[in-house]
């Protein structure tokens, strides 16, 4: 199985980037990881345009779009990570998430094929606050949508930025869980 990793924190060493980690870990045991950390590409908004339509499942502007979209149809497995903000992920992963209406017309290759998913949503407040639930919910929704099955949903309290570093039983948990997928 390809798994794929999702990075969408643009900390390079805060929480988020420890736990997709000790996630990667885990999932390399049995299956090939690729991580990507999404600050590290360019994405441009959906302009509602419906250029992709016309264009294979292609979005057209200059952008990484498509080199990632085609990653995320071509994986088996994705896990999707980001730090909480404003009870929400990341801009940068949502710039993601909003492209995969480019998969959506009739021409395109589509995300709608069996595909596992994982939810790691890394946030300063205590994991019963609504904002992980709200996060949760909203790929919940999106698998349901495009018939995917979420098998890893994890939310982290985690304040400072190395909380999640000095906390080895829970990155050790962590990489166990992941390697049972």
């Amino acid at each position: 199985m390809n798994a794929l990793i999702l990075n969408g924190s643009p900390r390079k060493n805060g929480n988020t980037s420890h736990a997709l980690r000790a996630i990667a870990d885990g999932l390399a045991r049995n299956h090939a990881v690729e991580t990507l950390n999404v600050y590290d590409f360019k994405f441009l908004p959906c302009r509602n345009c419906d250029a992709c339509r016309r264009n294979g499942g292609n979005c057209i502007q200059a952008d990484d779009t498509v080199r990632i979209i085609n990653k995320i149809t071509n994986a088996d497995l994705v896990v999707f990570g980001s730090p909480v903000y404003w009870w929400g992920i990341s801009a940068q992963l949502k710039d993601v998430v909003d492209k995969f209406y480019s998969r959506e017309g009739e021409s395109a290759p589509t995300l709608r094929t069996k595909k596992k998913i994982g939810i790691v949503a890394v946030g300063a407040e205590t994991t019963d606050d609504p904002e992980y639930k709200l996060i949760s919910d909203q790929f919940r929704c999106i698998a349901s949508f495009l018939g995917w099955e979420v098998v890893l949903d994890e939310a982290i309290s985690a304040a400072a930025v190395d909380d999640l570093a000095k906390d080895a039983a829970r990155l050790a948990a962590l990489t166990e869980t992941a390697a049972k997928l």
